[in-house]
């Protein structure tokens, strides 16, 4: 999950960044869809961007994390929501507000996520980085959770929940991003939550 923040949230430094990270994504996936994993450096990554080896490396730690790696404005960004969502409400409807908000309130270029798709279907070996990332981003809403709770440390509910709830918004940003057209994403997001809140039984 790569977002483009909502311009009116952000200050000119911000946005400066924001655009930096993502044409430094943009950059990478294009030239691994073109030329496969192996034959991409860093470097041709910050050439295509149009900056230097050194700005690439102040953004992501290496080339697979520019394909698959999370934004930390994104994880803060779900935290903060999450906390801040009415202390009453249930875990998974929490979740659900929160990943609306971020499809809401964030830009999405459907075309980075189809060339991600593709980048990632082509390339099996970045699957453990994009494991790694979804952990990262899992463990970090699951705290949340079990704060909301109040979870002693061995209740495995949080992690479930949340294990839930992303692999709800992955499918739902899988097939959004894996047609040219069709339902935007907070209607595609909205629907595979409501199939988790019928408890999965077919439509």
């Amino acid at each position: 999950m790569t977002p483009d923040v909502d311009t009116e949230r952000e200050g000119l430094r911000e946005r400066k960044k924001r655009l930096t990270r993502h044409a430094l994504r943009m950059a990478a996936l294009t030239l691994v869809a073109e030329r496969g994993l192996d034959a991409v450096t860093a470097e041709d990554v910050a050439a295509a961007a149009d900056v230097s080896p050194r700005t690439f490396f102040n953004y992501f730690a290496s080339k697979e994390e520019a394909l698959v790696g999370n934004d930390p404005a994104l994880v803060a960004f779900l935290r903060e929501d999450l906390v801040a969502r009415p202390p009453d409400e249930e875990p998974l409807e929490a979740l659900r507000a929160v990943f609306l908000d971020y499809a809401d309130g964030f830009r999405f270029d459907r075309e980075m996520w189809s060339l991600r798709l593709l980048v990632i279907d082509r390339n099996p070996s970045l699957l453990p980085a994009l494991m790694g990332a979804t952990a990262e981003l899992e463990r970090v809403l699951a705290e949340a959770v079990a704060e909301r709770v109040g979870s002693p440390p061995a209740d495995p509910y949080p992690a479930l929940v949340v294990a839930a709830a992303t692999a709800a918004v992955r499918t739902a940003t899988r097939h959004w991003g894996a047609v040219d057209a069709g339902p935007g994403l907070v209607e595609v997001i909205t629907d595979v939550f409501d199939a988790l809140a019928r408890g999965l039984t077919p439509p």
